[in-house]
């Protein structure tokens, strides 16, 4: 799928309608970052988790231990 990059303009109007109003100075800096996230969401996206459970599956201090190990 072909990815186009939003531009200044386009972030200034998409903020508008979100009911975000930008000041002219941020619709640069807000398109390079709503960029920049678009393309690492988009690598994650790649990933092959395969096996790998939910995060929810996982309970903080208690580990599995093999038996054979």
């Amino acid at each position: 799928m072909p990815s186009v990059e939003l531009t200044p303009p386009e972030a200034a109007r998409w903020a508008t309608r979100a009911g975000l109003p930008l000041p002219d100075d941020r619709h640069t800096a807000v398109a390079a970052t709503a960029n920049h996230i678009h393309s690492v969401v988009a690598v994650l996206r790649e990933l092959d988790f395969g096996d790998t459970p939910p995060a929810g599956a996982y309970r903080a201090g208690k580990e599995k231990h093999d038996a054979a190990a």
